[in-house]
């Protein structure tokens, strides 16, 4: 059974696990991001880390969250964790009162297709901040409506 949580990534233990899931996921392919911007989350199986998310502001519009990482341990794969840690990220950007998720990929046809299930479109940002092989994903939302009560 699986356990996904948001987390405080400024708290030293938890961003300790993060830099450690980034570094078994990513391996060397990817720059480590900054955990103390944004929303981040950990999924666990028995209290063993095993993949992590993190969602920051995007800087192509207002509005908008960038889904910056999704990292899932090899022996994990598969098992639906990182559409679940998606829709975690989703939730967070509509209670931020963000109307769309942009993300993208490089070279993983796994991830895309999560992508597609998830409901993500392909589009063109108008600065591409990736390689010249980098596909760019966006979802539009609804933001969570919030009453003062």
């Amino acid at each position: 059974m699986y356990q996904i949580r948001e987390v405080d990534s400024c708290d030293d233990d938890i961003a300790d696990t993060l830099v450690d899931l980034h570094r078994q996921t990513f391996l060397d392919r990817a720059p480590l991001p900054d955990f103390d911007a944004g929303h981040w989350w950990i999924a666990c199986e028995h209290s063993a880390p095993l993949a992590f998310a993190g969602l920051i502001p995007s800087t192509i519009g207002a509005h908008t969250g960038y889904l910056c990482r999704v990292g899932v341990i090899r022996e994990h794969h598969g098992r639906g964790l990182q559409s679940r840690l998606m829709r975690a990220a989703e939730w967070r950007a509509r209670r931020n009162g963000w109307s769309c998720v942009v993300s993208d990929t490089t070279d993983n046809i796994f991830s895309a297709n999560n992508f597609i299930r998830g409901g993500y479109r392909l589009f063109q940002p108008p600065s591409p901040w990736g390689w010249a092989n980098t596909l760019y994903w966006r979802k539009l939302i609804e933001p969570a409506i919030c009453s003062d009560q």
